[in-house]
This record gives C-alpha cells, sequence and structure tokens, in this order.
C-alpha cells in the first residue's frame, strides 16, 4: 500500500483520472497511520492515538475531536480536510435510509447511501464521480464520466457512514453506487483493504460489484481476499445484454462466467447475480430458463432487484407478481434467490438520481 506524501503541494496530474489533486490539503482518510504519525512528529505519540480513533473508530474529521488540542486542530486543518461538502440529504418516510449527494474540490459530485436494517447497517459508496459503463437504464450511466475518486475519498464516505449510525456499528460495505469499481480498481482494492485493516469492517462484510469487466475479475480473484462480488447479469443471452449494457460487446457473457467460476475457485466465495426487473424485457420464463443455466454453472445467488424508476429509461420496473413468479421459477430449479428490499423510493434512491435532481440542467 502506497503511502500519500506529507506536507507536499504536487502539480495536478491530469488523464483518464482528471485532476489527482487540485489544493494542497487532503482528506484525513488518504492517510495511513504511518502518515499521521509523521505529520504530528513533533506531538506526544498518544496524539496520533486519539487522532486515529477519531477518524476510524468514530468517522470524525480532525477539527470534531474534542480531545485535541485547539491549536493542533487549527495546525491540522491547514494540511488535511475533509473533501465531501454536503450539498443534499434526502431521508427515507421511514427513516431507514438515508442518501446524501457530495460536492467534491473540483465540482464533481457523488452520492452515498445508508440503509438501516434490524440486524445490520449498510453504506453504498461511490467509486468514481459518473460512470463509463453507459447502461441506458442507469442514471449514473445517462450522467457521463467525469473520474475516479481518491482513495481518501472513498474512505470519508465510511467515516460518514459510521458516525450517523452510532451507536450502532457499521456493519457492511458495498461498492454499488456511482460508477464500475473495478474501473478504478487499484484505489478500490486499496479502500478495500482499508476498510477491513482501519475501519475494522471484516472482509465477508464488504462487496465489490461490477458490470463485468472480466480482466479485473480475474485479477481481484488473483488477490485471494474474502470480499464478496457481485456481478450486475440482467440478462442471461449477448443479444439482450449487448443492448443493456454496451461493455457487453467487449466482454461476453461466456467469458464473463468463466470469470466468475474463476473467482469462486480462487478465493472459496460465491458469486451473486444481480438482476434487475425491468417489465417485459427480462422477466419472462424464457430468462429465467436461460439464467438458471448461468447459475447452475457458477453456483451463484441471485438477486432480484425491483427496478427503481429512472428519468430517460422508457421502460418501467416489472410488477411484484412478476418478480414473484421469476424467483419461483428459480427456486423450482434449485437456485437460491433472493427479491432486494427495495428501498428509498421516495428519495430519488437509484444511483445518480439525486446527482440528476440537483443538475442546474434539468
Amino acid at each position: 500500500m502506497t503511502s500519500l506524501p506529507i506536507n507536499s503541494n504536487p502539480s495536478p496530474s491530469r488523464g483518464a483520472d482528471g485532476p489527482e489533486s487540485d489544493r494542497p490539503r487532503q482528506s484525513p482518510w488518504s492517510l495511513t497511520k504511518a502518515d499521521l504519525s509523521a505529520l504530528m512528529s513533533s506531538e506526544p505519540n498518544y496524539r496520533t492515538d486519539q487522532l486515529w480513533e477519531g477518524l476510524y473508530t468514530h468517522g470524525r474529521p480532525p477539527d470534531e475531536l474534542s480531545n485535541l488540542p485547539k491549536k493542533l486542530r487549527q495546525r491540522l486543518a491547514l494540511q488535511i480536510e475533509p473533501r465531501l461538502v454536503q450539498s443534499a440529504v434526502q431521508l427515507s418516510k421511514d427513516n431507514q435510509t438515508t442518501k446524501w449527494l457530495w460536492t467534491l474540490p473540483d465540482g464533481a459530485t457523488i452520492e452515498s447511501v445508508l440503509m438501516r436494517y434490524q440486524r445490520r447497517n449498510t453504506v453504498c459508496l461511490s467509486s468514481q464521480a459518473g460512470c463509463a459503463m453507459a447502461c441506458g437504464f442507469c442514471a449514473t450511466g445517462q450522467a457521463g464520466y467525469k473520474r475516479n475518486l481518491q482513495v481518501g475519498e472513498i474512505l470519508e464516505q465510511v467515516a460518514v457512514a459510521i458516525r450517523s449510525t452510532a451507536p450502532n456499528r457499521l456493519s457492511n460495505v458495498v461498492f454499488m453506487g456511482m460508477g464500475e469499481p473495478l474501473a478504478n480498481f487499484d484505489r478500490v482494492l486499496e479502500a478495500a483493504h482499508r476498510i477491513t485493516s482501519d475501519f475494522g469492517i471484516g472482509a465477508r462484510k464488504v462487496t465489490i460489484s461490477t458490470i463485468g469487466l472480466v480482466p479485473q475479475i480475474r485479477r481481484l480473484a488473483r488477490e485471494q481476499l474474502q470480499i464478496g462480488l457481485a456481478v450486475s447479469l440482467h440478462a442471461a443471452n449477448n443479444e439482450l445484454r449487448d443492448q443493456l449494457i454496451p461493455i457487453n460487446r467487449r466482454h461476453n457473457i461466456e467469458d464473463l462466467v468463466d470469470a466468475c467460476v474463476y473467482y469462486r475457485d480462487q478465493t472459496g466465495r460465491r458469486v451473486s447475480f444481480e438482476w434487475a426487473m425491468i417489465d417485459g424485457v427480462n422477466d419472462s420464463e424464457q430468462d429465467a430458463k436461460q439464467l438458471v443455466r448461468l447459475a447452475r454453472r457458477t453456483r451463484a445467488h441471485v438477486n432480484l432487484i425491483p427496478l427503481n424508476p429512472t428519468p430517460g429509461w422508457p421502460t418501467k420496473g416489472s410488477p411484484i407478481a412478476t418478480i414473484r413468479g421469476f424467483a419461483n421459477n428459480l427456486e423450482a430449479a434449485s437456485i437460491p434467490v433472493t427479491i432486494r428490499d427495495n428501498r428509498g423510493t421516495d428519495i430519488d434512491a437509484a444511483c445518480g438520481q439525486l446527482s440528476a435532481s440537483a443538475s442546474p440542467t434539468r
């Protein structure tokens, strides 16, 4: 894991990721404990421990840590500062789902979602500002790609969820927000490592979602982590999947399934197939039969997702009766299946919807 430089002000590097650094102050969560120790070399060692506990146990930025001297907090503020500025927040009517819209220093926007359940609390993270995968039924895909997120920008979303969940514990992390996580592979991988090591969330409670980037799935498998892999499948034949998910023209279903089998063999973890139920598109009995064939080969769990309505996409989600019938067809073939609890339909729950609704162009 590469440590970030302390007290440096490098010239911004530009490329596919956009500006790497637009100001000298970094996110506190971009720094390792060794980085923080170096930053506070003139302070007693226990001050580093206090700062670390505040950041990673309580999810609090330095200026909120009253156990640190005021002068130290002021000095830290000149060098490290949160990068996420809240632009909007929505709370569902049942108070169980919170969605944030964040603005980054360069003006890019991202979203994160906290979902509270009876026995767990889950945060859904963004890994990119926008997305280049161009899936038409996804609000993020309609918005286009801006840049990859930095490690600190990813981890800062976890910190927000931790302090928002208190006094209860944040138990699960899913990379299912804006962007394609495996297209930002190195930073997402480092973030996943630090979620488990620094925030102390078990690897089996972390899930990375992908639309199906085959080389990256194989690369992730070779890391032999115990994190979960969720594949956004949505169609079980190439003709339909080419229409729904353009990247399928490069990495077809056969190659994707082979990669899923490889992931299972390398890690021992079961792969999950995500299937957004789209009325009249992928919810027929024939679709279910084709999905059974793929799920059997990979021994995958299938997660059926009632589709949140998305402006700009002409279709709608399948009726609940159709979803249940689809699930019954899978269960009859001994395929493990769940129907996702459809959270936050009253608060622009689909990825990218809050960002789109807040855009001045709309």
